[in-house]
């Protein structure tokens, strides 16, 4: 994933891959944004890391204790 595309990756309905269909197999975009939006609601936060050709890591923190 290109940087720009890692910093739109959370954003709702942002697909990186512009090539698949939205009818069929393709999905709606829905899920990062679903995720962040989960884990920030719980005090916490997501990070990607990328480089174009190695694929992606994605980190969930949430804090042990969110109301501290």
């Amino acid at each position: 994933m290109a940087r720009d595309q890692a910093e739109r990756a959370f954003h709702r309905f942002y697909r990186a891959d512009e090539a698949r269909a939205r009818a069929g197999a393709g999905g709606a975009g829905l899920g990062l944004a679903i995720v962040d939006s989960l884990v920030r609601a719980h005090g916490g936060h997501v990070e990607v890391r990328t480089a174009p050709g190695e694929g992606s890591v994605f980190h969930v923190l949430l804090p042990l204790d969110p109301g501290a």
